[in-house]
C-alpha cells in the first residue's frame, strides 16, 4: 500500500507557515510515501521563489504542483535553475508547446514507479490553453508503465473537473482539483477506482478571501476603482488537505480521506 498526502493551494506566509507547523504531525499520523502540494501563491500569495520553495522542501514536501500563477513572479526561474528542486516544480503539462517546465514527474517508490501530473482547465481560464484530456492522453503514451498516476487538476470550472475525473477514471489513480481555494465535499472512488475531489481547497489565512485581505476584494465588489490586493501576515490558517491510499498491484485507490484543519 502506497499512501500520498496532498496539500491544496499553499497561499501566502501564512500557507507556507501552517503546512511547515503541521506537517511532522501530519506524516507521523499518516505516514505518507510522497508529499505534494500546489504551490502557484505561495510567494507572497501569486507566483513562487526559490526561498519559498526551499521552506516547504525542508519541511517534507516532496512534489511542487501549480498553475495559471506560475510565472507571475519571476523567481520561478531560479528554482528550475537549481539543481535539488528543479524537477520537483511542475507546471501544467498543457501550456503551450516551449514553454520553461515540466508538466510531469516520474517517481519510484517502494519499487513501484509513480507519475504526478499536472494539468489546467480551459473554462473561465484567463488565457487558453490547450486540452487537458489531450494532454493527458499524450502523457501516458510517452509515461507508459507507470503503477500510479495522480493528477492535480487545476481549473475554475467544477464541471470540467467532474468530467474529466469521470473520463479519466481507470486510468489515473486519483485525481483532484485546485485553484478555487473553497473545498468541496465530493470526495469519492470512481467505479474503475480512481480516488477524486473536484477542489482540495487551500492552505491560507482563515479571515481571508481565497487567502486574501477582506479589504481589497469587499472594495472590488462593491465599486468600480481598481483595488490593490494584501496578503495578511498573522493569524490563523484554513489547512486543507488530501489522503489517498492506493493498492500500486491492483492500480487502484483503496480510501480517500479529506484533512481540514485550524492552524494557530
Amino acid at each position: 500500500m502506497l499512501t500520498f498526502l496532498i496539500f491544496g493551494d499553499v497561499v501566502g506566509k501564512i500557507g507556507r507557515e501552517a503546512v511547515i507547523k503541521s506537517l511532522p504531525d501530519l506524516k507521523a499520523k499518516y505516514r505518507p510515501d510522497l508529499v505534494i502540494a500546489n504551490v502557484e501563491n505561495i510567494a507572497h500569495g501569486v507566483g513562487v521563489n526559490l526561498a519559498s520553495v526551499s521552506s516547504l522542501a525542508k519541511a517534507g514536501v516532496d512534489v511542487f504542483t501549480s498553475g495559471n500563477h506560475i510565472f507571475q513572479n519571476k523567481g520561478v526561474f531560479d528554482v528550475w535553475a537549481d539543481p535539488e528542486l528543479g524537477s520537483r516544480l511542475l507546471r501544467p503539462d498543457n501550456f503551450p508547446g516551449g514553454t520553461q517546465g515540466s508538466g510531469s514527474k516520474s517517481l519510484e517508490i517502494g519499487g513501484k514507479k509513480v507519475l504526478v501530473v499536472n494539468l489546467i482547465g480551459q473554462v473561465f481560464m484567463d488565457q487558453e490553453y490547450a486540452s487537458p484530456f489531450e494532454a493527458f492522453d499524450r502523457v501516458l503514451k510517452e509515461n507508459p508503465g507507470h503503477d500510479v498516476i495522480l493528477v492535480d487538476f487545476h481549473g475554475e470550472a467544477t464541471s470540467e473537473r467532474v468530467a474529466f475525473g469521470l473520463w479519466a477514471d481507470g486510468r489515473a489513480t486519483a485525481v483532484w482539483g485546485t485553484h478555487t481555494h473553497v473545498p468541496t465535499a465530493d470526495a469519492r472512488i470512481l467505479p474503475q477506482g480512481t480516488a477524486y475531489l473536484t477542489d482540495v481547497g487551500m492552505v491560507g489565512a482563515r479571515l481571508s478571501v481565497l487567502g486574501v485581505e477582506p479589504k481589497g476584494p469587499i472594495s472590488r465588489f462593491t465599486n468600480a476603482v481598481p483595488t490593490k490586493f494584501n496578503m495578511p501576515e498573522s493569524g490563523p490558517a484554513d489547512l486543507n488537505a488530501l489522503v489517498v491510499r492506493v493498492d500500486p498491484a491492483l492500480h487502484r485507490a483503496q480510501s480517500i480521506e479529506l484533512v481540514q484543519m485550524i492552524v494557530e
